[in-house]
């Protein structure tokens, strides 16, 4: 994302319609105060919320528009009939006045066959959604899921690493929310960190793929993917890797912008309609040109990134100058990866801090994970809805993010955790190697 201090930004957030009618929604520009990064930015606030209509269970649409004056768009879609079938006897996931059945991953349907309003027993939901049946019928904004902070950077013995398991073993684990910070090298997008020369954790094409084909194999479960865009390269040149991993099946277009809480569907409902995946990117984002691809800023906000301070403040960071009240209605990340900056004169580098990897993940404790969920919750009178973290895996009791996630949604965790056993995991690097892996690196040498 974002999570490094040399990172600028400029978003731009459009907007998706679902009726066949034209319609049009003005908007301003804000010149904020300087980021924290130092850099100068511009971001799009609207006066006015682009409204399509209540979005009916088995509804799907596809948008064309075309932008003019800056803030004023025309847009246009068409929408295809809603889906029905019969009830299941066993495994039933509802939304809305109708009533479509997913079993085995295939959504069974029958235009003749409706759920009739008189009947009396509807049958209960056994089938977890995101690994809980209750998730099934909560909207995606009220429920707080486990991120995985650059799920992409896994290597061992390399300080720049945020994750110790590769993205299938997260996603079995719980993980239901993946970041990774993209860079280009002769126009193709990798997970890079501040250098591809230091850090290239591979194509983002090959790791959609992978994504996409956990998704195939396991399609009960709704996930959220944050590229960071630090390069700001205009969106088109995210789409192919997009088109060619397969995943773009899956993208959730939403029907206006900007999102408020009680706008989001429910999981059932994503599910149903196999638009399971929300996808983001934090700038640069056009939902007019991609409306598969979310502006982040105008949906959601984050907690200080990148912190050093194990304080970890649980106040709004970006996008700046966000009003209170439209904080209250949109989604958040606490971002709770602890930093170590690396001071090299030339150059200064944020590294995971491993060292206090046990303590900032706990279920409990000053500076765990724990405490800050609850923090924020007293805050904002909500959960937040991403806990952002390194090394997800460590934490105290084993399972602890996850546990934390469980404590705010109001759910029992009782998965185990995670990968391989702790004690047989490969050691992570210290922070006393890291000014050695640093300077290596710098003079590129083989990691």
């Amino acid at each position: 994302m974002h999570h490094f201090l040399w990172l600028s930004c400029l978003t731009a957030a459009v907007v998706e319609a679902q009726s066949s009618s034209n319609l049009v929604i003005s908007g301003t520009v804000l010149f904020p105060d300087r980021l924290p990064t130092g850099s100068d930015v511009t971001y799009l606030s609207y006066e006015s919320t682009l409204t399509t209509g209540s979005l009916e269970m088995g509804t799907t649409g596809m948008i064309t528009a075309a932008s003019s004056d800056m803030g004023a768009l025309n847009a246009t879609a068409s929408s295809t009939a809603p889906l029905t079938s019969k009830p299941a006897s066993l495994t039933v996931l509802t939304g809305g006045q109708r009533t479509s059945t997913l079993i085995n991953g295939t959504i069974t349907t029958n235009s003749d066959v409706t759920m009739s309003s008189t009947t009396s027993v509807r049958p209960t939901n056994t089938q977890p959604c995101n690994n809980y049946p209750e998730f099934c019928t909560r909207r995606y904004s009220n429920i707080t899921e486990v991120c995985a902070h650059n799920s992409p950077f896994v290597r061992t013995n390399n300080a720049a690493s945020n994750q110790q398991f590769k993205v299938t073993q997260q996603l079995d684990d719980g993980i239901r929310m993946l970041q990774g910070q993209v860079r280009f090298v002769e126009e193709v997008p990798h997970f890079c960190h501040s250098s591809c020369e230091l850090f290239d954790a591979g194509l983002v094409e090959d790791y959609l793929k992978t994504v996409k084909n956990w998704l195939n194999a396991h399609p009960y479960e709704v996930l959220t993917i944050l590229l960071g865009n630090p390069e700001y390269r205009a969106v088109g040149n995210f789409t192919t890797a997009i088109r060619n991993s397969g995943i773009a099946r899956y993208l959730y277009e939403p029907p206006k912008v900007p999102m408020s809480l009680d706008d989001w569907p429910t999981l059932s409902e994503m599910i149903l309609l196999q638009k399971r995946v929300v996808f983001f990117l934090d700038y640069e984002a056009n939902q007019t040109a991609v409306p598969y691809i979310l502006d982040e800023f105008s949906q959601m906000w984050e907690t200080p990134f990148s912190p050093t301070d194990v304080s970890f403040p649980c106040t709004v960071e970006r996008p700046p100058n966000l009003p209170e009240d439209q904080a209250r209605q949109r989604l958040y990340i606490a971002n709770h990866n602890l930093n170590v900056n690396i001071d090299l004169g030339i150059v200064n580098l944020l590294l995971p801090n491993t060292a206090q990897l046990t303590e900032v993940n706990g279920l409990n404790g000053s500076e765990s994970l724990g405490q800050m969920a609850e923090e924020c919750k007293n805050v904002w009178n909500r959960p937040p809805n991403f806990l952002l973290v390194d090394y997800y895996n460590y934490g105290e009791p084993n399972g602890s993010v996850f546990g934390v996630a469980a404590e705010q949604n109001n759910v029992t965790y009782n998965r185990k955790c995670c990968g391989i056993p702790q004690s047989l995991a490969t050691p992570l690097l210290h922070p006393s190697k890291i000014f050695i892996w640093t300077l290596a690196g710098l003079v590129g040498l083989a990691l």
